[in-house]
């Protein structure tokens, strides 16, 4: 069965935002998704019935704010670092009940970004980073909710949407 991905639902104005910047930096041929705040890369799609039922329990709660806290470069890309310690909180208990499950990339995960450049020449990288530095980026968002995604080897499906309550 194919992984499943986790992310970090944003608000609209902060979604338009990054989608944005993806879409007129990540290389067209490799851009297949929106922008996203990735929680979990790689979950066993066979778990996906124990994950959904989390996910659900997990969007009880209010939705959760998000600093930008500016760009990071990636080497062949940038991201936008993002500091919300209420999420990481809660992308903590989920990493717990899932432990046995998690990959290498998901245990030790401590950062939220979002990609908006990837798979890119070092320079065209560097330039990116160097224009974001000084660019107006929103200065926070807000994360309201949660959605499960199926992997499929490039694309991926969405499965299902939890809105945090409140």
């Amino acid at each position: 069965m194919q992984p499943l991905v986790v992310t970090a639902l944003l608000d609209d104005a902060a979604q338009a935002c990054f989608d944005d910047l993806r879409r007129r930096h990540f290389p067209p041929e490799r851009n297949h998704l929106a922008a996203h705040l990735t929680l979990f890369h790689a979950l066993p799609g066979e778990h996906e019935e124990v994950v959904a039922a989390d996910l659900r329990e997990a969007a009880g709660r209010a939705p959760v704010p998000v600093r930008v806290r500016g760009p990071r470069l990636l080497g062949r890309g940038v991201a936008i670092d993002l500091d919300a310690p209420d999420l990481l909180a809660l992308r903590a208990v989920l990493a717990r009940r899932w432990a046995p499950w998690l990959t290498r990339q998901d245990a030790g995960k401590r950062d939220l970004h979002v990609t908006v450049q990837n798979k890119v020449e070092p320079e065209a990288a560097r330039a990116l980073h160097a224009d974001l530095t000084s660019a107006a980026l929103p200065r926070s968002g807000t994360a309201v909710g949660l959605a499960l995604w199926r992997y499929l080897g490039g694309p991926w499906a969405e499965v299902a949407r939890w809105p945090f309550a409140g």
